[in-house]
């Protein structure tokens, strides 16, 4: 009689429900087994799904800078006869998920992401990005085997615009610097990324019809310094980043005030025919195009329609906002007018809420940043809204009196000020039916770095992602700053240069690396 003995890895059982996931998904239930991910782990995906294929190499590519390991891609809706499979598959009609929804199912030997679209595949892959240990994000830095909890999560978002803006015209930032930000969005299931590209300090986005604008207009920035601008093909190559990752560029060419910058390009664009000289302070409210010259409304169409043309986005934001200068019998006729224009190129306009006092319907999404009764008018007329409340979303605030970053005429506003509120219960008279999302505007007067960046946008810009995506009956602060607080190593693995509140209890992400145990399995037999 032969006996053999085989050595078999035994794992602890795991708890999913101990991870953080940020936004807190719809359901999370733990079923305290372990999934082992190794190099003998085989990526699978439906046969002919070419856009699925695509997430599933995404997956790949993440799983090998952290690695190491190459992780090749089968087409084959079965698992693999040997070792453990990850799946990505399309989902019945019967399992009934959103168009941006995934169900995430981790068992012992199969990882199953299920979705109905690719976007649904994408935010099931940054939700499995989040259950790997914070080396995921490092290139190299996580070693085998890495153990993930096994259990079921169902997920899909609350609102269909999850944003953030980003200010590039008081300080320039350029293409290497916004494609870090679309990253960290990304891992966070934000949507939307607003490029505020001109205002009185200057214009940040090539326009073919009107030279001027960033040959002069672009040459410098709040104090001074030496500003810069998008060629087109900078803007382009932003625009198509941002879609590989899920992502929206809304554009925002703000008008008819904050325009001191075109207005110096263009005397023509002055009532006076004199160009004013270019602006690099902070003051608002001084500037505005000349509303009844003709040759305002035909600079306004070339610059639409070459922005649209590049922009596959349904949105285009035309500002509006702080037109102190603009007599308000003439402030609506410019916007109304402006309205038609930005519809005449396939868009829809967004407006900071003041364009309340114009022409709107149902097409139109007033951004709520300042009045409540202008909220409330958009409402009235039909439009949808964009809840930005400055006091809560706008991240470009101190986080105290003494924040090395920051304004603070609508702060401070701390960590907690900027997750505890509820779009629906903001103002009166607002339903959820009226809302169509978040955004957290990230104002550039006092910052000039991706450094900067990151300090004022970690970690509020969580909270927010949050806010649009989770249901409010599942909002906690006080269960949200434990699962912050133990993101602090993964914006570690990120190079995110955060704000590390006093508020958040931060702690090392739960244990990934456990011991194993061997035992002996024998099998007899004669021979």
């Amino acid at each position: 009689m032969l006996a053999t003995a085989s050595c078999k890895e035994v794992y602890p059982p795991t708890d999913i429900t101990r991870h953080s996931i940020i936004p807190r998904p719809a359901s999370v239930v733990a079923t305290n087994q372990t999934f082992v991910l190794d190099e003998g782990v085989s990526i699978r995906v439906q046969e002919g799904n070419e856009p699925f294929k695509n997430e599933a190499l995404r997956l790949a590519r993440i799983l090998k800078n952290a690695t190491g390991a190459d992780f090749a891609v089968e087409e084959s809706d079965k698992p693999a006869w040997f070792g453990n499979t990850i799946l990505i598959k399309h989902s019945a009609e019967a399992q009934n998920l959103p168009t941006s929804g995934y169900e995430l199912d981790i068992k012992e030997n199969l990882l199953t992401i299920t979705a109905s679209s690719d976007e649904g595949v994408f935010y099931g892959i940054q939700t499995l990005r989040q259950l790997l240990p914070s080396g995921v994000e490092k290139t190299g830095a996580l070693q085998f085997p890495v153990l993930i909890p096994t259990g079921i999560i169902r997920d899909w978002p609350q609102y269909e615009y999850r944003g953030m803006m980003l200010d590039v015209a008081r300080h320039f930032f350029d293409v290497p610097t916004v494609k870090r930000v679309i990253d960290y969005l990304s891992l966070y299931k934000i949507n939307i990324l607003h490029l505020h590209l001109s205002d009185d300090q200057g214009w940040r986005i090539e326009i073919e019809s009107w030279p001027n604008l960033t040959a002069y207009g672009s040459k410098t920035a709040v104090g001074g310094g030496e500003g810069g601008f998008f060629t087109k093909s900078d803007y382009r190559e932003i625009v198509e980043y941002a879609l590989e990752h899920h992502i929206t560029i809304v554009p925002e060419i703000d008008m008819p005030g904050h325009t001191n910058a075109a207005l110096a390009s263009y005397p023509e664009l002055n009532c006076d025919g004199k160009a004013p000289e270019l602006y690099t302070g902070t003051r608002v409210g001084f500037s505005t195009l000349c509303t009844d010259k003709e040759v305002v409304y035909e600079f306004v169409n070339d610059v639409v329609r070459e922005i649209a043309e590049m922009t596959p986005g349904p949105w285009f934001h035309v500002g509006g906002d702080e037109s102190h200068s603009t007599k308000d019998e003439d402030y609506a006729c410019f916007m109304n007018r402006v309205r038609e224009i930005v519809k005449s190129h396939g868009k829809q306009i967004i407006g900071w809420d003041e364009v309340a006092h114009t022409n709107l319907d149902e097409t139109d999404v007033v951004q709520f940043w300042s009045k409540e009764e202008n909220a409330l008018l958009g409402v009235q007329k039909g439009a949808k809204l964009l809840m930005s409340p400055s006091q809560h979303a706008y991240i470009d605030m101190k986080y105290d009196k003494d924040s090395r970053l920051g304004l603070d005429w609508a702060g401070p506003s701390e960590v907690d000020d900027a997750y505890n509120w509820d779009p629906v219960t903001l103002a009166e008279g607002i339903e959820k039916v009226d809302i169509i999302g978040v955004e957290a505007p990230l104002w550039a007067e006092t910052i000039q770095t991706l450094d900067d960046i990151e300090y004022l946008m970690f970690p509020r810009i969580s909270g927010i992602a949050e806010i649009g995506w989770t249901a409010s009956v599942d909002r906690n602060w006080n269960e949200y700053k434990i699962r912050i607080g133990q993101h602090r190593d993964r914006m570690k693995a990120l190079g995110i240069d955060f704000y590390e509140s006093t508020l958040v209890p931060w702690q090392d992400e739960p244990g990934f690396f456990m011991d194993v145990e061997m035992t002996d399995e024998g099998d007899s037999g004669t021979d």
